[in-house]
């Protein structure tokens, strides 16, 4: 019996994994504008990486794969990417020169959710990490990075949704008229909401339950409680936006799922009408207590991440197309024994020099290699057989221009890049390719 994959999980397959490549290609050519390096963690932790005492979110209470290893030490998939980069900040000490780190990365995030297209148990996050300053000019260009990334890409109609959960006075302020208002409609919350009641009140506000119902719509609202300092940083942040022609929504309802967030929360979404209402593809806020809460010293943070999945999903349903089909510059044909043992040659010397080659192993007869040739949409195709070997010459066919000629073996290299640069043939005799 055939095994299958696990369900949540899926499978990369070659054509597909080229859109992989040249989508982290495009993260990575902006993390390097901006100064961003990139940290590569495990992708699982010791569990107290992520079930912290004051993390009481849905993803690390309810989703998160646990497991006890061999020694009996509890170990965590990775669930999202932050904590970890913490974790990793602290352990080697990337504070120690009190300058502001600017991290990125890439990789898979586990998390024992329902499956759906999109957003699978096993899915691929990129997130950057600047830790280390309270300036809300970082706050600007976490969320300037981020729109970056999605214009590159071509998308359109970016939009970032912000707000202000306010910082830890402000937010023990709120926390307490926020629970003394729910505490009158308990028994109208929802199952989870009736927990984060206890836990984390300000997560009620980001409930899909009871959103519409009008106890909720008419909750206490965080921009009235906010102090003096957390209205100033969020001010600025808004400047910031307007300064660099961003455009942006504040949503007083908006405060994200993770427990550690405070000050500057945000979401960007994207006019896609394949995504209808679920348009998010990126989000995150500022954590300005998760480096000392992991043990480390006070370092004050900000941070954003991107579900790769329902990024290439979007490009994929608004027709963005991001890499060109794929073709390789020559395919080359062997005609007899010593013709094929020379074609390995041939092509190894072109591969050094950065062409792209491949031919038959199958021993399929010449028409068979020529549909090859034209399935892997190759520029050129070359014919050598055990005459031609003995003359020291190949024949070529030019498929984009439709020429054929045939040409000394070592001059094989030139003539390609020649006729692909000037976009004509010659003989291989020419000034250029002598």
């Amino acid at each position: 019996m055939a095994i299958n994959k696990p369900r949540g999980t899926y499978d990369i397959l070659p054509e597909e994994a080229r859109r992989w490549e040249k989508l982290e290609q495009v993260i990575r050519q902006i993390c390097k504008l901006y100064n961003y390096d990139e940290l590569r963690t495990p992708i699982f932790e010791h569990s107290e990486v992520f079930h912290r005492e004051n993390e009481a979110s849905d993803m690390v209470t309810k989703e998160t794969y646990d497991f006890l290893d061999r020694a009996n030490r509890k170990l965590t998939l990775r669930p999202e990417g932050t904590a970890s980069i913490v974790r990793s900040y602290i352990e080697n000490k990337l504070y120690a020169d009190e300058t502001v780190k600017k991290l990125f990365y890439m990789g898979p995030i586990f998390r024992y959710e329902n499956p759906q297209k999109g957003r699978q148990r096993q899915f691929h996050q990129f997130g950057i990490e600047a830790i280390g300053s309270n300036s809300y000019l970082l706050d600007i260009e976490v969320i300037s990075l981020g729109v970056t990334v999605i214009k590159a890409l071509g998308l359109n109609g970016i939009k970032v949704y912000i707000n202000t959960i306010g910082d830890e006075e402000s937010r023990t302020n709120y926390r307490r008229i926020l629970v003394d208002y729910f505490k009158q409609f308990e028994d109208e919350l929802c199952a989870d909401c009736k927990k984060r009641l206890e836990t984390n009140p300000l997560r009620i506000l980001d409930c899909k339950v009871d959103k519409d119902k009008d106890f909720f719509k008419n909750a206490p609202k965080i921009n009235d409680y906010l102090n003096d300092v957390s209205k100033q940083h969020f001010n600025n942040v808004i400047l910031g936006l307007q300064a660099l022609n961003i455009d942006y929504e504040i949503d007083e309802r908006l405060v994200r799922g993770l427990d550690y967030y405070s000050n500057t929360v945000f979401e960007i979404k994207v006019d896609s009408t394949y995504l209808g209402n679920q348009n998010t593809i990126c989000g995150g806020g500022r954590y300005n207590n998760l480096v000392s809460d992991l043990g480390g010293p006070r370092k004050e943070s900000v941070g954003l991440a991107f579900g790769l999945e329902r990024l290439l999903l979007v490009l994929e349903a608004e027709g963005k197309k991001i890499v060109p089909d794929k073709t390789i510059h020559l395919y080359l044909i062997g005609l007899g024994d010593k013709a094929r043992l020379k074609i390995q040659s041939i092509m190894q010397t072109l591969r050094f020099a950065g062409l792209v080659c491949d031919a038959d192993y199958n021993d399929r007869g010449l028409k068979g290699q020529f549909k090859l040739a034209d399935k892997n949409k190759a520029r050129f195709t070359a014919i050598l057989g055990d005459d031609e070997l003995s003359q020291n010459q190949i024949n070529v066919k030019d498929n984009k221009l439709d020429t054929q000629v045939t040409i000394n073996i070592d001059d094989l290299y030139r003539y390609i890049i020649h006729t692909m640069q000037n976009n004509q043939s010659c003989n291989g005799n020419c000034k250029s390719c002598k």
